[in-house]
């Protein structure tokens, strides 16, 4: 199995294995899938976050009114009586007027957040330190932990404009925002290696050759964006390590500089016809009058 270290700009995203004879159509979209999908995680509990803290989903039409704007219109959030949290409520209000503040208790939001740090622990990046390829398993399981934590909270479920909701069923509009930009269509994406587009019509090891054992950095793209940066001759962490080396040389020398001091030479001890002077009865002679 061919090992691809899957890489967005200079940014490390996961590990994927394939087989070398993979048609690159069908790899460059599993390497599109798990990407999106990996997104769509690292955005749902973003959200969830929200929710632990604040509670469910305003209406669209009440979301950033004051209490007593949303009085004087009159507009009532029937959703929000619905979705009380398993437990009971503790009033938290949200500051920038998105959630109705009827946030779930300690314990559940403790439920909540807890899913929250496994999920992320899935889909983390520090799965390519420690060579863990990614599968789109791994990824759905993340996906249904956080759906079974908001079922444990929210058994009567969300609004169906609540963005948590509309995660699950994929109904998210991300039109406009900086995530939407983030999501690569599986039709548009691209893989780039050794500064060469992997071509969809061909296979991967009419790149990389026949040997299974080869391991590959691929960087995703979208179509029409161009080649991506190539990749730096020595690593952000191996450069840190030559640039401590070389300061802590520097130090060196200049601490052998400070030591390099002949000032002894001029004591009596370093005197080399001391001995000679000594015989011959003229030591410390002093040619100044008296």
């Amino acid at each position: 199995m061919v090992l691809l270290h899957v890489k967005r700009g200079d940014e490390s995203q996961f590990l994927l294995q394939a087989p070398g004879s993979s048609e690159l159509e069908e790899l460059t979209a599993q390497v599109a899938r798990v990407y999106n999908a990996r997104l769509k995680v690292q955005r749902l509990c973003s959200e969830m976050e929200e929710l632990a803290e604040h509670g469910v989903f305003l209406p669209p039409n009440m979301q950033g009114l004051t209490d007593e704007q949303i009085e004087e219109l009159k507009l009532k959030d029937e959703w929000g009586e619905k979705c009380i949290p398993s437990g009971g409520s503790v009033f938290k209000k949200d500051d920038i007027g998105r959630r109705n503040g009827q946030a779930p208790n300690e314990k559940m939001k403790q439920v909540i957040k807890k899913t929250i740090e496994e999920a992320k622990a899935i889909i983390s990046k520090k799965q390519v330190e420690a060579n863990v390829c990614m599968t789109m398993e791994m990824v759905n399981d993340a996906l249904d932990q956080l759906r079974g934590a908001v079922m444990i909270v929210y058994p009567m479920g969300l609004p169906p404009y609540d963005p948590v909701r509309m995660e699950f069923e994929n109904k998210e509009d991300l039109s406009g925002t900086q995530a939407g930009l983030n999501v690569i269509k599986e039709s548009e994406a691209q893989l780039w290696w050794a500064a060469k587009e992997l071509r969809r019509t061909k296979k991967l090891s009419d790149y990389v050759g026949k040997n299974e054992k080869t391991k590959i950095i691929v960087k995703i793209q979208q179509r029409g964006q161009g080649a991506p940066a190539r990749e730096p001759i020595i690593s952000s962490e191996e450069q840190k390590q030559l640039m401590l080396y070389y300061h802590r040389r520097q130090e060196e020398l200049k601490k052998l500089e400070e030591n390099d001091d002949d000032s002894c030479l001029n004591s009596p001890w370093a005197d080399n016809t001391a001995l000679k002077r000594h015989f011959h009865g003229v030591k410390d002679i002093k040619w100044r009058p008296r």
